[in-house]
């Protein structure tokens, strides 16, 4: 596969997996302790081409992660503690693999880093939501994007062997930059001091042992002969401190189903139409006719087949087919059909049963799954016109949205709908809900929606500000037309960037942080041709030729 391949030459990635076809991690619990443990297969690359030495990883071994801890939130909630080591002697986690950046599209990277970027703040959202910390037992050599997943857990516990280091080598190895947040969780997360974070982030050995522990970076050392023990202390201690669980049983997650040919892919609820000539698709969402059982324990009983979380793992789903399979759609053409009053009463469910473990997992996911709908590189136009049910927490995908165009038709009466869930409860990465977002220059206009809980008429939803703009009958097909074509046309570039800084008005938080640094530095540095040129420090890693370097400095 040369560099230049374009993604839609590759095999469509699978997001779906189980314990039961890991190639990359060892998953057993034992008395309230979940032992994940990485044992990379070499062989076991998304692609040909690379090996997968010293535990390195490609996107295949992150979806796997990605999917442990899922499970550990819903099949093993009895689960008070997450160790995270490794099973190769000497090695924890060398980072990505630096051969499949090296013959990897840009886009692919940058996908990468961001996809890898949610699953390590899916771990720290189950320690600070979820009550489950989570230590990284490092045994070995821990580089790169194997320290930034260390970095992710509330604990570091690293071998005091002489010999075993951790390290963020990447500018003086590389020339880019740790894509999955690294920087930013060392001075703003672990706190180091900023002129040691600069000479860390410099030194290709890392720092090893005391040293190590006495700049913070991590948090407990231990000789070989004592590596295991200490492990085991300290994940009992980290347990120690949470609720007790042992009364609560999972709920099984079940593969989901689906259909598909060359333009859609046809889940349960979920529907997404491909149209690549003209580089958009069509994302619907279809609500049952019922809102689905009311009481916690029929909840629990009907599990993963539970419609609100069914959609919603079939919509996180289809947003990874479209930023990873469908590079060449720019506009998705966001729809959510049924009725406001089923969305709302499912809502309304969801709040009053937020003490029960289960409901309250799903609507923590609901909240990381409206948050990957906010980080994807693709311009999202919300279309409420007849039969639409944008409601609750379905009302969130268009307050996401880029646009949301509303149908004005008194022959085809239009709702929206607000519920409890809107006024925080499915926060985006700053903090803050989206009408907070949305109307970060007049507080009170978005206390004033929440004031009007319940369905909402199409015309009322526009004077409220909840519509970029109310079209009526004559004018809706033709002027939508108009702005989608207008968009699809645009520099996906330009528009990336873009969104990427009008979407996140408010506060900084560690998370905006390291996207808003992910999609700005790491997609420029990824471009450059220090890191990825003919002769620069990406493309000459591991080869005889030293890289040649452009030394401007911009």
């Amino acid at each position: 596969m040369s560099a230049t391949a374009p993604p839609e030459t590759r095999e469509r990635v699978s997001f779906q997996t189980h314990p039961d076809r890991y190639r990359h991690w060892r998953l057993v619990f034992d008395h309230g302790i979940a032992r994940l443990t990485m044992a990379v297969d070499p062989a076991g690359g998304l692609r040909p081409g690379y090996e997968l030495k010293l535990n390195s990883y490609d996107l295949g071994v992150d979806i796997e992660l990605a999917d442990a801890i899922q499970r550990i939130r819903f099949e093993h909630p009895e689960t008070r503690c997450l160790v995270i080591d490794a099973a190769l002697d000497k090695v924890f986690c060398a980072g990505a693999n630096i051969p499949m950046l090296r013959s990897s599209a840009h886009g692919w990277k940058v996908n990468f880093c961001k996809f890898t970027n949610e699953t390590r703040l899916a771990l720290e959202d189950l320690s600070e939501n979820s009550g489950i910390p989570s230590l990284a037992a490092c045994n070995g050599a821990t580089a790169g994007g194997g320290y930034e997943l260390a970095l992710a857990c509330d604990r570091i516990l690293l071998v005091d062997d002489s010999n075993s280091s951790v390290s963020l080598p990447e500018v003086p190895l590389l020339a880019v930059l740790p894509g999955t947040g690294g920087l930013t969780r060392l001075v703003d997360k672990r706190m180091v001091r900023r002129d040691r974070a600069d000479v860390f982030c410099t030194l290709v050995e890392g720092i090893k042992g005391r040293k190590a522990l006495e700049w913070g970076l991590v948090d407990a050392i231990a000789p070989p002969s004592r590596f295991a023990a200490e492990r085991d202390r300290l994940a009992e201690e980290l347990a120690a401190g949470g609720e007790d669980r042992s009364d609560r049983r999972g709920v099984e997650l079940k593969p989901l189903e689906r259909e598909e040919d060359e333009n859609s892919i046809r889940w349960r609820h979920v529907n997404l139409a491909l149209d690549r000539p003209a580089r958009t698709a069509e994302l619907i969402v279809t609500l049952p006719d019922e809102a689905g059982p009311e009481q916690a324990e029929a909840i629990r009983a009907a599990g993963s087949d539970w419609w609100y979380f069914r959609a919603l793992r079939e919509l996180d789903e289809a947003l990874l087919e479209l930023r990873i399979n469908e590079p060449g759609i720019n506009l998705v053409l966001l729809r959510v059909r049924g009725s406001v009053a089923v969305a709302l009463a499912a809502d309304a469910i969801v709040a009053g049963n937020e003490d029960d473990w289960f409901v309250r997992e799903v609507r923590l996911f609901a909240k990381r799954v409206l948050k990957r709908l906010d980080m994807t590189a693709k311009s999202f136009f919300a279309l409420a016109d007849q039969g639409t049910a944008f409601a609750g927490t379905w009302l969130e995908t268009a307050l996401a949205a880029d646009r949301l165009y509303v149908l004005d038709d008194p022959e085809a009466p239009v709702e929206l709908g607000v519920s409890t869930l809107n006024g925080g409860a499915l926060p985006m990465g700053n903090g803050l809900s989206r009408l907070e977002t949305r109307f970060l220059g007049e507080p009170e206009r978005a206390a004033a929606v929440l004031e009007r809980l319940g369905p909402i008429p199409a015309a009322e939803a526009d004077e409220l500000g909840l519509a970029t703009a109310a079209l009526d009958e004559i004018d809706w097909e033709d002027e939508v037309r108009v702005y989608c074509e207008e968009r699809a046309s645009y520099s996906p570039d330009a528009l990336t960037g873009m969104e990427a800084n009008l979407r996140f008005a408010g506060p900084e938080t560690l998370e905006t942080k390291i996207f808003g640094r992910l999609t700005a530095w790491q997609n420029w540095i990824f471009q450059r041709p220090n890191a990825v040129g003919a002769t620069g420090a990406l493309q000459c890693y591991g080869t005889p030729q030293r890289p040649e370097f452009d030394y401007t400095r911009t």
